[in-house]
């Protein structure tokens, strides 16, 4: 007679990013029965979001579909929000009232826009952390563009990005090179002098992760470039028309993006699982949420006691690998490990031939070759080889072609006529449970 192989723990995951991929792919031919769950149809490369945002790259280039990542790691997908957690029945509320039981629970949201209690930076500022996002500002970019050109416009305008972390110093870094190379060639009737890019950092240093030497090479780069940076600037208020600091000062605004903080989307309260400061589960050294044994949680929506980590791509990868580990030892009748981190290194992109990398050992170096490396190794992360091959063809593009009139990628995505540069405000816009993670949101 047959043996019929008994099925193995059912093990559901939410959240297609880093974090939650790492962990299917932990759990591939373990002979698990894993389900993968996001609220989209598409895991998003957050870490090339400035590209699309400012006409670099294609939407499609930084999305790519889940159910194909999903089946080839044997997980089944199911597209869908979570709404609810009932650990004692073991199963999950979806947003359209479906259940899902599990064995093992894996916690891999990612995270929103966070914007600190200050008035009207939600509504009067762009976010950068989603792909609807980076069509939405490049839309608005684009259009403005078009409208100047078009009718003449002879006001400044002013593009103020908030936050001096890796997302800020990459997209104010890739506006002013837009403003600096593209410009004069695709529209030559503007006078790019009249386009002013700030990047406004409360701390007192950019990239305050890096070395300090890095650190001051990023500054002066970006301020070479022709960014406002300023540092140490408290916000007390943002308008449509410009940013209020808090020694009373403003700087006229004409579109202000906010790249200055992330938090857990508002659904996690209503998880009814502990949490720390700022909204992040807590969690214990084996990742797995705190008087919830059969719960981990990993990426940026979790957060360690006593052990806190940067938000980041890396951290979130390796969670989500030890997470997977850990629930095949629970089932082999062993004990949780606990985690530690491998550090591997940061880097960040400062604009065309310029970034910064440091890594273990002391290692560090700024330039071209540190944007080569960067370039290579967003490039080699991207899942898919369709999309290796799209983004290589289009950055190429875009840094062999800006000074000869190409490289302006747009019309690719959702278009619903978003107010222009020196127009109203667009609402800032962000998703909640189940987005996929990135290079500031693990």
């Amino acid at each position: 007679m047959t043996q019929h192989q008994e099925p193995g723990a059912r093990v559901v995951v939410v959240g297609a990013g880093f974090a939650g991929l790492a962990a299917v792919r932990g759990l591939a031919r373990t002979g698990m029965q894993t389900t993968l769950i996001d609220r989209n149809v598409y895991s998003t490369f957050q870490p090339l979001l400035y590209e699309v945002a400012t006409a670099g790259l294609t939407s499609s280039d930084v999305a790519y579909p889940v159910r194909s990542e999903s089946r080839r790691y044997g997980a089944a997908f199911r597209h869908g929000e979570l709404a609810g957690i009932d650990p004692t029945a073991r199963q999950i509320v979806l947003g359209d009232g479906a259940k899902l039981g599990y064995d093992y629970l894996i916690l891999a949201t990612g995270v929103a826009a966070s914007y600190h209690g200050i008035p009207g930076a939600a509504e009067f500022s762009l976010a950068l952390y989603t792909r609807h996002d980076a069509i939405v500002m490049r839309d608005r970019l684009m259009a403005g563009l078009e409208r100047i050109s078009r009718t003449g416009l002879r006001d400044d305008v002013d593009i103020t990005v908030i936050g001096g972390g890796a997302t800020g110093v990459e997209l104010a870094g890739s506006l002013a090179d837009l403003r600096n190379i593209a410009l004069a060639a695709s529209y030559p009737e503007i006078d790019r002098s009249r386009i002013h890019v700030s990047l406004v950092e409360r701390a007192p240093a950019l990239l305050m992760p890096f070395h300090p030497a890095l650190r001051e090479y990023t500054r002066r780069q970006l301020v070479k470039r022709g960014v406002d940076v300023r540092l140490g600037a408290a916000i007390r208020e943002i308008t449509p028309e410009q940013v209020i600091f808090t020694d009373g000062s403003t700087l006229i605004s004409d579109v202000t993006v906010w790249a200055a903080g992330v938090a857990p989307p508002a659904p996690v309260s209503s998880w009814n699982l502990p949490q720390a400061d700022g909204g992040r589960i807590r969690i214990g050294a084996d990742l797995r949420v705190a008087g919830h044994e059969r719960i981990f949680a990993v990426g940026d929506v979790a957060l360690i006691d006593g052990y806190p980590l940067p938000q980041l791509a890396q951290p979130a990868l390796q969670m989500g690998k030890h997470a997977a580990d850990q629930i095949c030892r629970l089932e082999a009748g062993q004990p949780a490990a606990a985690f530690r981190y491998r550090d591997k290194g940061i880097m960040a992109t400062i604009g065309y031939r310029s970034a910064v990398v440091e890594l273990p050992r002391r290692v560090r170096f700024h330039g071209t070759f540190a944007w080569l490396t960067w370039l290579a190794l967003h490039l080699f992360f991207l899942l898919g080889g369709r999309n290796r091959i799209s983004a290589m063809i289009n950055m190429s593009s875009r840094y062999l072609t800006w000074r000869h009139g190409g490289g302006l990628i747009v019309g690719d995505g959702l278009s619903t006529g978003p107010a222009p540069l020196g127009g109203a405000a667009v609402q800032g816009q962000t998703e909640g449970s189940g987005l996929p993670e990135g290079s500031g949101a693990g």
